[in-house]
């Protein structure tokens, strides 16, 4: 999805020719510039996958529709299979818009998802010189291998959302205080005890 995003950005400037434009048209059709055919969402989705930069345009007024088209491809992944989200999670991403912090969770969500896939981009890349390093590795001992990582990975991950968290807790908690310094009659702010 980063692909899409830089893709759109880069839209007009320099890169512009190798980012794939696609079209979308009133009658809820995507046309692939590239291949002169129409395309689905499920083919939108492949290209994600494949890391393609794209950008998706309104065919009448040229507006980008690119976040559109990936929030409707996780809206179909969401309905369908295992959803990744949970209700409570969804309430609660609703709850920050138009709130004060929605700018701080965007960029919060989006630095920590990077992190999540760098991480396993390292751990692919770990894995693979395993295999490439033995060549008797069994698609039965990689199962089992990567059932015992599974949990593994669940637990670092849990962990540095409890690090994450305490680090957000505690940039609050010393934002408080330097508003309350700085405004101390302003309510809701205790001033600090001396």
């Amino acid at each position: 999805m980063a692909q899409a995003k830089r893709g759109a950005a880069s839209v007009g400037g320099a890169g512009a020719a190798s980012v794939r434009t696609l079209k979308k048209y009133p009658n809820r059709r995507l046309y692939d510039t590239a291949t002169s055919s129409y395309i689905t969402l499920a083919d939108v989705k492949k290209m994600v996958l494949s890391g393609e930069e794209f950008v998706v345009r309104d065919a009448k007024t040229n507006e980008d529709l690119t976040r559109s088209i990936l929030l409707q491809i996780i809206l179909e992944e969401e309905s369908g299979g295992v959803p990744m989200f949970s209700t409570t999670m969804l309430a609660d991403i609703i709850r920050f818009y138009g709130n004060a912090m929605q700018g701080l969770m965007g960029s919060y969500l989006e630095k920590n998802i990077q992190a999540f896939v760098e991480m396993q981009n390292r751990f692919a890349e770990q894995s693979r010189g395993m295999v490439e390093g033995n060549k008797g590795f069994s698609p039965e001992m990689w199962a089992q291998f990567m059932n015992v990582q599974t949990p593994m990975m669940q637990g670092l991950m849990s962990n540095y959302l409890e690090q994450s968290k305490n680090v957000f807790v505690q940039m609050q908690e010393q934002m408080q205080k330097q508003a309350g310094t700085l405004m101390p009659g302003f309510p809701g702010f205790t001033p600090p005890k001396r």
